[in-house]
């Protein structure tokens, strides 16, 4: 049994489903489980949708419309026969979204979200599976809902894996190819959907793969691996051949987005290796990250975060920063939600670089400087290089303006001011 997982980008329209049965086909894999995003873009236009739900009602059913039609667009594109069941089976769940909020009592933006959100899941899967069944590939529709259970921390669940192993060894089987989705499940005392987090699909390949003990998993992207750079902000990248579970979890810690943080450590934990391979080139190699060396090639690898904010602080008397002043710190930081990427310290200042996700700032400064003497800067962006060499650091500092640094030995950290 092999896991295969296709995000979002890889089915964004009727070419790449089609491009999904070729990728199929040339592996001439028999045994699968293909786990599935939703189509292209489509989270975000289901979070429009909830958005119009609680902030402009007026809008929501063009919202719900605009979701119906760019399925309508793909199965139009992919079926010939009007009269195929999969139009009825879309705009049934499509459908589902509007009779939600017909009946829907809650106000809890999280738990509209999720609910709402997981139609994208649902309807991708289904046209996959329609097709392939279409083309000669047979398969088995697998509602994952029903498979991996959570508890109701909506947006971000935590997997019952207990309960989630139970059902996938009986409901899975262990011969042919199962169509299931990514990033949602159900919480495990009323059955209403939960999602594990955005980008959480490579999070459900590696829970199949862990309780099914499977040969291996495959992220099929568009690109051909894991490359030591986001070639959308370096010039010059390098494709990684392998790399460790170690270097990949403190690269994904770091902030790749390759691959999700919380997919390799339940594959470590089995040494099942994760394969990151190109879906227009299904035949290379593409990236292996598994036991053995840590990186092959041995390069630097850059990550960046952009739209950074910097926060420094001293106390008012000026008096040392000690324990309990940064565990006041660190109080109101996970009060409201600053994810932190950052810190340094030294006896009379203490300085943090945090994602402002969730707009929390102001009333967190405000909040601090009743205690604190406060600077921040905004909109910065945090450099991390693992494997770094000087000359690679100077290269990257030209032009810009250096507001923090902090070197360990494998890893120099930079904030700057583009």
């Amino acid at each position: 049994m092999k896991i295969f997982k296709f995000g979002g980008a890889s089915v964004k329209d009727a070419e790449g489903v089609k491009n999904l049965q070729k990728v199929i086909e040339t592996t001439h894999e028999k045994n699968l489980v293909v786990v599935v995003s939703a189509m292209g873009k489509m989270t975000n236009q289901l979070e429009k949708v909830v958005n119009s739900y609680f902030e402009y009602p007026e809008n929501l059913a063009s919202e719900i419309a605009s979701v119906y039609d760019f399925h309508f667009q793909i199965i139009s594109d992919l079926f010939t026969n009007t009269s195929h069941p999969v139009f009825s089976k879309i705009l049934t769940l499509v459908q589902e979204i509007t009779s939600f909020f017909n009946t829907n009592k809650s106000k809890d933006n999280a738990f509209v979200y999720d609910q709402v959100v997981s139609f994208g899941e649902l309807i991708s899967t289904t046209i996959i599976s329609e097709y392939l069944l279409e083309n000669g590939i047979e398969n088995t529709f697998l509602d994952v809902r029903n498979c991996i259970k959570t508890n109701t921390n909506y947006r971000d669940a935590l997997v019952d894996w207990k309960l989630t192993q139970n059902n996938i060894s009986t409901k899975v089987s262990a011969q042919g190819i199962t169509i299931t989705q990514g990033f949602i499940a159900s919480e495990n005392t009323h059955n209403f959907t939960t999602t594990l987090g955005r980008e959480g699909s490579d999070y459900t390949a590696a829970i199949f793969a862990y309780c099914l003990n499977a040969e291996s998993v495959t992220i099929w992207k568009d690109v051909p691996g894991v490359l030591n750079a986001d070639p959308r902000h370096f010039n010059k990248t390098q494709l990684l051949n392998h790399i460790s579970y170690r270097e990949a979890i403190e690269l994904a810690f770091y902030g790749a987005t390759v691959i999700h943080p919380k997919t390799l450590q339940p594959l470590q934990r089995k040494e099942i290796p994760l394969f990151v391979k190109s879906f227009y080139n299904p035949k290379d190699v593409g990236t292996c990250v598994g036991k053995g060396v840590a990186l092959d090639p041995l390069v630097s690898c850059f990550i960046l975060k952009k739209n950074q904010v910097l926060i420094s602080l001293s106390s008012l008397d000026f008096s040392f920063m000690m324990e309990d002043n940064i565990a006041d710190v660190f109080k109101l930081l996970h009060q409201y939600k600053m994810k932190v990427n950052l810190i340094q310290n030294s006896a009379i200042s203490f300085s943090v670089c945090v994602d402002n996700k969730y707009d929390k700032l102001e009333v967190l400064l405000s909040k601090l400087r009743e205690t604190f003497r406060v600077s921040w800067n905004e909109n910065v962006t945090l450099y991390t290089v693992r494997h770094s060499n000087a000359l690679e650091i100077k290269d990257l500092l030209k032009g810009k303006e250096m507001l923090l640094k902090q070197e360990s030995r494998e890893t120099v950290q930079l904030v700057i001011r583009e």
